[in-house]
């Protein structure tokens, strides 16, 4: 199998958009506030949200399974209070169920959690709860920066974070460490925001002894790391000024990386640099970058491609990377496949 661990909703009928700038709106002025009943949106709308746009695409790009959350910039858990933000991180939750069941062969869900600034993190439990044991959920989605570019929360490696972090465990579920909407106008959102959180939440767990307090922890920081592949030296260096263990022990174990890097060259520095064990197959489609790169001819968030062709992979590492690797870091994936005798 080709599994993509990294898919968002991006495709969602546009009634979801119209609820949402709803609500907004309702936070200002409570009569606007739209019931959660007005949203209406039919199995075949979602149906061809998803056939004529992601499920397309994964057909033609060779790839069989997307694990499938909400569009993470539509998240904006800076917006409202956790009220508005738990009453949307439910219908959008709800809505990639309900993809998930309607085309169980091709999409898996991970939740969105219902994040707030100043909000204590086990206010999101309930809802990653349900996500887990209702909806058979096979990871979460943790916004390390709610504040929507401020950074005015804890690093990731502060107790504020733990009982998320013990929920974690329990399920055996990864979080994917990735933000949403940038409202700092000096952050542009996806490409210098998200890429700025991949490098800071790593460097966050680099000097930190997170992983000593929890040892089966799991995050996937996704867009190849940030800028962690280019920089190994730099971080190996400043662990090692730190006394802390070799990155492979002090973070290798509990870390890992995605493939949605749009370039070969960015491809080829990851595989070469990071260990295959820790690298995980994945697109980001329809995301942030959805042109045709003008040197190929080829979608830029065509990864499959990319991996296929560099140097520093044979047969067994990428396959490895396409299907091994989530199989390893999601285990509920692992079980639900292997129930269906894959």
């Amino acid at each position: 199998m080709i599994i993509d661990c990294h898919g968002h909703y991006t495709t969602a009928p546009k009634a979801l958009e119209q609820w949402r700038n709803r609500q907004i709106a309702g936070i200002a002025d409570p009569v606007l506030m739209p019931a959660v009943s007005e949203l209406k949106i039919s199995d075949d709308e979602l149906r061809e949200s998803i056939e004529s746009n992601q499920l397309r695409l994964m057909k033609e790009r060779g790839s069989d399974l997307t694990i499938f959350s909400p569009r993470a910039s539509f998240m904006a858990h800076h917006i409202g209070d956790f009220n508005v933000s738990s009453t949307w991180a439910a219908i959008c939750n709800e809505l990639c169920h309900r993809v998930a069941q309607l085309f169980p062969e091709h999409f898996v869900g991970a939740a969105m959690l219902p994040q707030s600034p100043g909000v204590d993190p086990r206010t999101s439990i309930a809802e990653m709860e349900k996500c887990v044991r209702e909806y058979g959920f096979v990871g979460i989605n943790l916004n390390p920066d709610p504040s929507g570019g401020h950074w005015t929360s804890p690093p990731l490696s502060d107790r504020h974070w733990y009982p998320v972090y013990e929920k974690m465990v329990e399920y055996d579920i990864p979080a994917m460490i990735h933000v949403s909407t940038s409202c700092n106008a000096c952050f542009h959102t996806t490409g210098a925001h998200y890429l700025n959180a991949d490098t800071t939440a790593f460097m966050q767990c680099l000097t930190s002894d997170l992983f000593q307090d929890f040892p089966t922890l799991k995050f996937l920081i996704p867009h190849g790391g940030g800028a962690v592949p280019y920089h190994w030296g730099r971080f190996r260096g400043l662990a090692q000024e730190m006394k802390k263990p070799l990155l492979k022990d002090h973070l290798l174990n509990n870390i890992f990386f995605d493939t949605c890097v749009y370039h070969q060259p960015g491809i080829d520095l990851l595989s070469k640099v990071i260990p295959v064990d820790n690298i995980l197959f994945a697109s980001e489609m329809i995301g942030a970058v959805r042109g045709i790169d003008p040197e190929t001819g080829h979608y830029y968030d065509d990864t499959r491609r990319y991996i296929e062709n560099t140097p520093y992979l044979n047969a067994e590492t990428r396959q490895q990377i396409f299907e091994g690797n989530a199989r390893r870091v999601f285990p509920r994936l692992d079980a639900a496949l292997k129930q269906k005798g894959l």
